[in-house]
């Protein structure tokens, strides 16, 4: 996912990335002005729009042929006459089953602490996610959102989740007021890449 915020090496950043094989980018700039989300989609090579899924500006994805929208909350309704690769966040357990019939893929958030935002703290303990597992609400459907790093990959494979949404454990990798150069931020994308390879 991308910061919330744009920076100045932000489309060489997500070019270098998509390069290193990122499948799938949640393009996340919530408070932004729109003229910024289209200038940094003109600055990537069309060939990645078909792996940007867009958050909040929906109209981008008929604009640009992205991948698919999302949807913050599991009850938010399509937008009309939306076909195509929908997801979702959830916040809660008991939402799982009925955001996973209508969506491709689910976003499990708070999961962990959040390494960008303070407010955000872990919302389960690891009883409740082993328990809804057994139940088959998390399954390859299911991604963990939330202070995901590299230290807890494993765990997140071990309790089913089909995939994780790395943010903050990237990106503060990288300077965004004074950094260009971005080789660890790329060097611990790699690791990331190896690490979810379940």
């Amino acid at each position: 996912m991308t910061k919330s915020t744009f920076f100045v090496e932000e489309d060489k950043i997500l070019t270098a990335l998509f390069e290193e094989g990122m499948d799938n980018l949640h393009l996340f700039k919530p408070s932004a002005e729109p003229v910024y989300s289209e200038r940094l989609l003109t600055l990537l090579a069309d060939d990645y729009y078909k792996r940007i899924t867009v958050h909040h500006l929906f109209y981008l994805r008929e604009e640009y042929g992205l991948k698919g929208i999302h949807l913050e909350n599991p009850d938010d309704a399509l937008p009309y006459g939306y076909r195509g690769h929908v997801s979702r966040t959830c916040t809660a357990l008991s939402q799982l089953r009925e955001a996973k019939k209508n969506s491709k893929y689910v976003f499990l958030k708070s999961i962990f602490d959040s390494h960008t935002n303070s407010a955000d703290k872990q919302a389960f303990t690891m009883d409740e996610l082993k328990e809804a597992s057994r139940h088959g609400l998390i399954d390859r459907h299911v991604y963990a959102l939330g202070g995901i790093s590299l230290d807890n990959i494993p765990l997140m494979a071990d309790l089913g989740f089909g995939g994780v949404v790395v943010c903050g454990d990237l990106w503060n990798r990288f300077n965004i007021h004074r950094g260009q150069d971005f080789k660890a931020l790329l060097a611990h994308f790699k690791m990331l890449q190896r690490a979810v390879g379940w």
